[in-house]
């Protein structure tokens, strides 16, 4: 009889442990949805000629100062980085983030 009723107990705590291992025993709490909204207001510091961009998935400070000029960069790519940051209260133009606004030096004149 001991042996039976200890065999049981064992298959008991097996199964227990494997319904809290694949189902759980906390009853799963509802999930909020959560919309968050980043907008980024920049304000201009420098008197470097500048245009405004938000800035599109793919893009880089490099390729929406190109396209805005329809050509090839006429400075070097330091001093792009530098009046960049001139430009956006020192922002790191490595992480600009897509749907944001920023001010890009403008080389056209």
């Amino acid at each position: 009889m001991k042996k039976l009723f200890g065999f049981l107990l064992t298959v008991l705590v097996i199964y227990v442990i494997y319904l809290d291992l694949t189902v759980g025993t906390l009853t799963p709490s509802p999930a909020k949805q959560v919309d968050a909204k980043v907008e980024t207001v920049i304000k201009k510091q420098s008197g470097l000629p500048s245009f405004e961009a938000k800035v599109k998935p793919g893009e880089t400070v490099i390729s929406i100062v190109e396209h805005r000029l329809e050509k090839p960069l006429p400075v070097s790519i330091t001093d792009l980085i530098e009046d960049f940051k001139k430009l956006n209260q020192g922002r790191n133009p490595e992480k600009i983030q897509i749907g944001s606004t920023y001010h890009f030096p403008d080389y056209s004149k």
